[in-house]
C-alpha cells in the first residue's frame, strides 16, 4: 500500500488536498464555528496548525467545494454562496518598529486589493485603506466580507523585550484591528489567531466584541492531532513503534478537549524513521523566556506544581509580564486539570511531555552553566547515582554541578543567599534527565522542597542555606530533621518502595554543599 505524503511545513489547504497529503479532517469543527460566531479569536502554540485551519476557512468561504470531497462539511455548507476574503498574515519576517509595521500592513492590503480586483484611494492610511477595502469588497461582490488574520500578535512578541517598541507596535495594531469593529455591517466573519491572548485593555480594546474559543471545550481539538488520529490515520506510518513512548514524548497538550499532539512532532518523527528528538522545541528557541526567568529569579520547581486562576485566559500584558501565563500560551506548560471552588475557576499547569520537560530544562541550564563542556558528565553521574541509590555519588555529582557555575553568575545580586536558587539548579538538572519530579510537594504538614519519584525508589529532599555568620551547626532548622519532624514521608508510605530522605545545607559564601545528610526508610512490600 502506498502511503500518502506527510504535509511537513505545508499550510495551504488546497495543496494538501490536490497533491494527496495526509489531512486530519477538522471541517466539522469549522462548520460549527461558522454557524455559531461572527468574531472569533484562537490562541495556540506555534506549529500547532493554526495557519492551515485559517486557510481551510478561506477555502470554505470562497466556495471551493472540490477540495472538500469526502470531508465532514461537504454536504452541510452552501457552496453556491461565495464570500470575498481578506487575508492578513504576520507569520513571516520580523517587524522592528511602528513604521515597519505600517509598511507591512499596507503591502498586505495592496496584495488583497490585487486579489479582489479592487483599488483603494486611501493608499497610505492603514486604517483608511483597510476600511475602504472592506466596504468596496462588500459592494463589488454583493456579499459580506470575511477577514482572516494569522499570527496577529507576532509583531509584538518579536519585540517584547523592548517595552517602548512593543507598545508602539501594539498601538499600531489596535489602530488596524479597530477597523474590524467599525465595519460590522459589512462583515460576515472575522477570525484572528496567535500565540498569546493580550488583555482587553490593550490590543483588544478596539475589538471587544470578539469571542475567545481558546479554552472552549467544544473546540479543544480544533488544532493538533488527537490520540485517535495517531492510532488510526497514522497507524500505517508507525508499525513497530512503541506507541506509549511516542505518547510520553509528544502527547499531553490540553485545551480542555482531548490530549493533543503537536502535529510538527508527529510528522517529523515519522519522516525521520521514528527517531525520538525534540523536533518542536528545536524549531524555535525560547530566548525571551530564559531572560524573564533570569530577571525574575523564578523558583523553577514551581513549574511542576502550578495553580493559576482565570488570569490564564487573558492576562498577557506588555507592562506586566506573567511568566506562568507566557509559558502556558507559548506551549511550554499546559493544563493538567481544572478545579472550581465557589465562583472561582483554577487551572493546574504542568510540563506537557518528555520533549518539553527535558528540552526546556536543558535550555535553562545555560542560566547556570554557560560553559557546559562537563554538563553531560554531570548529568550522567547524577542519573546513575539515583538509579543505583548511591548517595555518596549523588552528593559528588551535585557538588560538581555547583562548582561548574561561573562566578560571574553571582555578581551584582545575592541569588546565592536564597534556598530557591539551589532548589532551582538541582531541579533543572534532574528535570533535564526526564525524571518525575514534584517541586514544593504539598503534604498535610507543609511542603517538601523536591520529591523525585522513580520506579525503584522515592527521594525526598529539603534544602537550607547556611550563611558565613551562621554555620550549619547553628542553623535554626536542620534540613534532614525537618523532613522527619514534619513527617513528609507519610505521604508516600503506601507506595511500598524504598524512600530516601536527603537534607542538604548550602554555604552561601562557598556557593556549594556544606552538609549532606541522608537516611533510607526501607519498606517491606
Amino acid at each position: 500500500m502506498t502511503l500518502k505524503k506527510l504535509p511537513i511545513g505545508i499550510q495551504t489547504f488546497s495543496e494538501i488536498r490536490e497533491d494527496g497529503y495526509v489531512y486530519i479532517d477538522k471541517t466539522a469543527l469549522a462548520y460549527e464555528l461558522l454557524q455559531s460566531y461572527k468574531y472569533v479569536f484562537l490562541s495556540r502554540p506555534r506549529r500547532f496548525g493554526k495557519s492551515l485551519f485559517l486557510d481551510t476557512l478561506r477555502n470554505i468561504f470562497e466556495g471551493n467545494k472540490h477540495f472538500f470531497a469526502g470531508l465532514a462539511i461537504e454536504n452541510k455548507w452552501d457552496w453556491a454562496v461565495r464570500y470575498p476574503v481578506i487575508r492578513i498574515s504576520f507569520a513571516s519576517g520580523k517587524i522592528e518598529n511602528r513604521a515597519h509595521l505600517d509598511e507591512s500592513i499596507l503591502r498586505t492590503l495592496r496584495e488583497n486589493q490585487h486579489y479582489l480586483d479592487i483599488e483603494c484611494e486611501e493608499r497610505d492610511s492603514v486604517a483608511g485603506c483597510f476600511s475602504e477595502l472592506i466596504r468596496k469588497a462588500h459592494a463589488k461582490y454583493n456579499q459580506k466580507v470575511v477577514v482572516l488574520v494569522d499570527e496577529y500578535d507576532k509583531p509584538i512578541l518579536d519585540n517584547i523585550t523592548d517595552t517602548a517598541v512593543a507598545k508602539e507596535i501594539r498601538d499600531g495594531l489596535v489602530n488596524f484591528y479597530s477597523v474590524i469593529k467599525g465595519s460590522d455591517e459589512f462583515l460576515r466573519f472575522a477570525f484572528l489567531t496567535g500565540v498569546s491572548k493580550f488583555t482587553k485593555t490593550s490590543i483588544f480594546s478596539g475589538l471587544n466584541n470578539i469571542t475567545d474559543i481558546s479554552l472552549n471545550r467544544k473546540f479543544g481539538d480544533i488544532c493538533g492531532y488527537s490520540q485517535h488520529d495517531v492510532d488510526t490515520t497514522f497507524a500505517p506510518y508507525m508499525k513497530g513503534v512503541d506507541r506509549e513512548k511516542v505518547k510520553a514524548w509528544y502527547n499531553g497538550y490540553n485545551f480542555l478537549g482531548s490530549q493533543m499532539y503537536n502535529p510538527f512532532d508527529i510528522l517529523k518523527f515519522i519522516a525521520n524513521e521514528h527517531t525520538f528528538r525534540n523536533y518542536w522545541f528545536e524549531s524555535g528557541t525560547p530566548t525571551f523566556l530564559i531572560e524573564l526567568i533570569k530577571k525574575q529569579h523564578y523558583f523553577l520547581p514551581s513549574l511542576t506544581n502550578l495553580r493559576v486562576d482565570e488570569k490564564l485566559l487573558n492576562s498577557f500584558d506588555i507592562d506586566n509580564l506573567d511568566l506562568e501565563v507566557i509559558l502556558y500560551q507559548s506551549g511550554y506548560l499546559t493544563i493538567d486539570r481544572v478545579q472550581t471552588l465557589g465562583v472561582k475557576t483554577y487551572y493546574y499547569l504542568k510540563l506537557p511531555n518528555l520533549e518539553v520537560k527535558a528540552s526546556l530544562t536543558d535550555y535553562i541550564l545555560k542560566l547556570f552553566n554557560n560553559s557546559p563542556s562537563n554538563q553531560a558528565d554531570i548529568q550522567v553521574n547524577t542519573h546513575m547515582a539515583l538509579l543505583e541509590n548511591n548517595m555518596d555519588s549523588f552528593k559528588q555529582a551535585l557538588s560538581s554541578m555547583f562548582a561548574s557555575i561561573p562566578y560571574n553568575n553571582y555578581t551584582h545580586n545575592a541569588i546565592q543567599n536564597y534556598e530557591g536558587f539551589y532548589a532551582s539548579v538541582i531541579y533543572v538538572y534532574l528535570q533535564s534527565l526526564g525524571l518525575n519530579i514534584i517541586g514544593e510537594d504539598v503534604t498535610n504538614q507543609g511542603r517538601i522542597d523536591l520529591t523525585v519519584i522513580m520506579d525503584h525508589a522515592i527521594y525526598i529532599m529539603e534544602f537550607k542555606v547556611d550563611h558565613p555568620d551562621k554555620p550549619s551547626s547553628q542553623s535554626s532548622t536542620n534540613a534532614l530533621q525537618q523532613i522527619k519532624d514534619k513527617r513528609y514521608v507519610d505521604k508516600y508510605l503506601a507506595v511500598k518502595k524504598p524512600i530516601y530522605l536527603i537534607g542538604i545545607h548550602f554555604n552561601a559564601e562557598q556557593k556549594n554543599i556544606a552538609q549532606f545528610e541522608w537516611e533510607q526508610l526501607s519498606l517491606n512490600p
